[in-house]
Formats: structure tokens, C-alpha cells, sequence
């Protein structure tokens, strides 16, 4: 199974921002204050996939794997930091625990999936390292997020509880032990609910793109079973990791919250 891709006019391109005037529309309509974000976010879209596209054309004829392991770092950075303007939690110092935890976890996923599964050669050949490990930061990233807002949620709705267990003589790990597995679970739980409709309720990115572009289906669905794998492990990993370091910071020395109530943390 064989064709060309159908390419895409700049007339086309432009034809499909009925869709963003749609939803712009119904911000107006129904005063959701939304038209500045989808704006924005429309711009950033056409102007960051673009700068992506020649900057990948570059890369991939350069095939250098210092360019590749820079970019790859620069684009887990914009993700840790936007994980930061998301949560944006004043009284623990989070962002180093979690471009740690991103930077790790997401360089030994996409590496293992290049490097032994796939075995592109070279592993960090650009074609494969980049656009799996963009897969990888992108996924896992909403995970990190999710995973961050229960932790500090629950450390703050749960404080007398937390403060009678510490009270009582527990340290910091078993006061917090259900704070702990439920953040885990939040930021599990998408990936797992993917896995759970991939293939019956939607079709996956990479398989449709590669679908798009003449690939059998069969080795589409291969790939794509990889890479659904593969965002699991991601998550749970880099989950796991931002937990145990952020939730460290969450107690001093003699292991008491710091935390502030939420009344106390209005920003």
C-alpha cells in the first residue's frame, strides 16, 4: 500500500481557521472570555510548528546527535515551565524537582524506544529521537501537571489529618501515603483511559499519520502500540519521580507541612 501525500495550499491552510472562528464565536456568544486564548493560541500554533518544520529539515540533514540532545533539552524545558505557569504553587520551590524528573524519565524512555525497540540506527538518529521523544514530553507533561495539582490539593484539604498522623509520631512519608498513591493515580489515569479506547474510540496520531502518508495499517498499528507503551511507562516514571521529590519539599526537617492553609496562598 502505496500513494503520495495529498498536500495542503496555503488557501487550504487558511480555510481551516473556520474552526477557530467557530469557537471564537461562541466565546463571544456566551461570554467566556476565551477569544484572547484562542488567539493567542492559534498564533503560537502556526508560528512554533513552522519555526519545528524548517528547524527538523535543518536537523534531519545535519544528523548531529549534540544538535539532536539540545533541541530534545530545549523542548523538556518549554515543557517544565509551562507545567510551572500551570500549577504556579508560591510556597514550594517545584520547577528544579520537575524539569529533573522530566529530563530523566523522558531521556531514558525515548531512548530505550529508540535505541531497543525500534533500533534505529543511529538511536538517536532525528527522525525517530525527536519526533518520539515529542510524543514523550507532550503526554507525560499533562501527567506531571495532574499529578502536581493533587499532590498540592490534597497535602492542603488533608492537613489536620496529616498534622494529627505527624503529631502521633509518623514521619513524612506515612502521614502522606494516600496523598502520595492518589497523585500517582491522577497522573496515570489518563494514559491508561487512552489505552483503554485507542483503536475502537479514536485512532492515534502517529498511526493516522502514518497512515496519511501510505504506510500499511499493520505496521501503523505496531508503531502506534509502541509508542501507546511507551506514554505509559513515561508517565509513571516521571510521575512517580516529581512526587517523591516535590513531596520532600512539602515538609521541613522535622518533618512538619509547609504548606500555608489555602486561604493563605491566594495569589
Amino acid at each position: 500500500m502505496s500513494q503520495s501525500i495529498v498536500p495542503i495550499s496555503d488557501a487550504q491552510l487558511v480555510l481551516a481557521l473556520l474552526f477557530i472562528a467557530l469557537a471564537v464565536a461562541a466565546s463571544l456568544l456566551y461570554r467566556l472570555r476565551l477569544e484572547r486564548d484562542l488567539l493567542l493560541g492559534t498564533l503560537r500554533t502556526f508560528l512554533q510548528l513552522f519555526v519545528m518544520g524548517y528547524a527538523l529539515t535543518f536537523i534531519f540533514n545535519f544528523r548531529n546527535p549534540l544538535l539532536v540532545f539540545s533541541i530534545y533539552a530545549v523542548m523538556i524545558s518549554f515543557a517544565a515551565w509551562i507545567v510551572r505557569d500551570r500549577i504556579k504553587e508560591k510556597a514550594v520551590s517545584y520547577f528544579p524537582p520537575t524539569l529533573f524528573s522530566m529530563l530523566v524519565s523522558y531521556s531514558v524512555v525515548t531512548a530505550l524506544v529508540t535505541g531497543v525497540v525500534i533500533r534505529s540506527d543511529p538511536w538517536w538518529s532525528p527522525q525517530y529521537f525527536i519526533p518520539i521523544g515529542g510524543m514523550v514530553v507532550g503526554n507525560s507533561m499533562n501527567a506531571i501537571a495532574l499529578t502536581l495539582e493533587r499532590l498540592f490539593s490534597e497535602l492542603r484539604t488533608r492537613r489536620d489529618e496529616l498534622e494529627m498522623k505527624l503529631s502521633l509520631g509518623a514521619d513524612y512519608r506515612e502521614a502522606s501515603q494516600d496523598t502520595f498513591r492518589n497523585a500517582m493515580k491522577a497522573g496515570m489515569i489518563p494514559s491508561i483511559n487512552s489505552m483503554m479506547g485507542v483503536g475502537i474510540v479514536f485512532i492515534p496520531g502517529m498511526m493516522t499519520g502514518q497512515i496519511l502518508a501510505g504506510a500499511d495499517p499493520l505496521v501503523s498499528v505496531r508503531y502506534q502500540i509502541v509508542v501507546m507503551l511507551m506514554l505509559v511507562g513515561s508517565t509513571a516514571i516521571s510521575s512517580f519521580i516529581v512526587t517523591v521529590l516535590v513531596r520532600r519539599r512539602c515538609f521541613g526537617r522535622a518533618h512538619e507541612l509547609l504548606l500555608p492553609p489555602r486561604s493563605k496562598n491566594i495569589s
